[in-house]
């Protein structure tokens, strides 16, 4: 999947956004078929994907997630980007930015009553004759096409920089000790929120301090299902006097096949991010950031990499948590 997706655009472009929402396409293959989530809500007696308004102080995705797990109890990680649709409402335009989410053969699906009164399986053609609004029509075709292509059923390797560290020049102590700015321990309250959307299997950081103290509240929240390891050859030192073994760290995480968050430092960001980019599909490395810093403290990149055939890249998405 070598482009993001587009947007289902409604009207002058230039028109203000009036309503942020997010939700996700729940999907399974059922004896080799597959197949979509719709719902029903009574409210507007119309079916639909499960999506919701954007909270204070939330990102995109946590909204998506939150979302499905209020409307119908599914929890799962979020998958690949779908197309955002736009269209009015009452307050002016609205755009809903989508994901794929997979869901597994023995999860219950849990309508909550108000939002969604019914949910029901079927076959991407006929989920698609049975939506209410045509726009809702497009993140299930670009779902059916990675689908098709062997690039739905994905996982996630996420490149972390650590969040906002107290001043290099005014540490006397031993560089490894150094600890987060007041404003990098909120941001690493907001990462390990905003990796849940995610829950990586495993978290391979650097080990100097303030690599481990950005994904400390994301083990915590995790209590106990997430490996750790602590890699001293993501750290700045080792990767001065040997950059290749940086990357060879890398390269095994596209060995394990499990979902991982790797935390580093800005100086070791071309390293991991050139690993990264041999391992992409044609013109997905192009979207990689080439200049310093390439990624601001806690900025994070999601690479999603397909479950099944060789390993490699086919969506990547770049963006910060939300920060107060």
């Amino acid at each position: 999947m070598t482009d993001q997706p587009p947007a289902v655009h409604e009207g002058d472009l230039s028109e203000p956004i009036a309503v942020y929402a997010a939700g996700a396409v729940p999907w399974r293959v059922r004896s080799g078929q597959l197949e979509v989530l719709l719902i029903h809500r009574p409210r507007y007696d119309d079916w639909s994907w499960p999506k919701g308004k954007l909270d204070a102080g939330e990102t995109m995705h946590e909204c998506a997630a939150r979302e499905v797990w209020e409307e119908i109890g599914l929890d799962g990680p979020l998958g690949i980007p779908l197309p955002a649709t736009r269209y009015r409402v009452v307050a002016g335009l609205k755009v809903v930015h989508y994901w794929a989410l997979k869901v597994g053969q023995s999860a219950v699906v849990r309508p909550d009553g108000t939002e969604v009164d019914e949910t029901q399986w079927r076959g991407a053609d006929e989920a698609a004759t049975l939506l209410t609004n045509q726009t809702d029509a497009l993140p299930l075709g670009w779902l059916v096409e990675a689908h098709r292509r062997g690039e739905l059923d994905t996982r996630p390797l996420i490149v972390l920089r650590h969040a906002k560290a107290k001043p290099r020049g005014s540490w006397t102590k031993a560089e490894g000790d150094r600890t987060l700015a007041a404003s990098g321990i909120r941001q690493a309250a907001a990462v390990g929120r905003l990796l849940q959307v995610w829950n990586p299997e495993r978290v391979v950081t650097s080990p100097w301090r303030r690599c481990v103290d950005t994904v400390r509240p994301y083990i915590a929240a995790a209590n106990g299902r997430v490996k750790v390891k602590l890699d001293e050859k993501l750290t700045e030192a080792s990767h001065k006097r040997k950059p290749d073994r940086a990357a060879a760290t890398v390269d095994r995480l596209f060995d394990k096949a499990k979902s991982a968050v790797l935390c580093t430092h800005r100086p070791v960001l071309p390293t991991v991010l050139a690993a990264f980019a041999l391992r992409c599909e044609p013109g997905i490395d192009a979207e990689l950031p080439t200049e310093d810093p390439y990624l601001t403290p806690g900025e994070l990149i999601v690479f999603h990499v397909p479950v099944a055939g060789a390993p490699r890249v086919v969506v990547t998405e770049q963006l910060k948590p939300f920060e107060d």
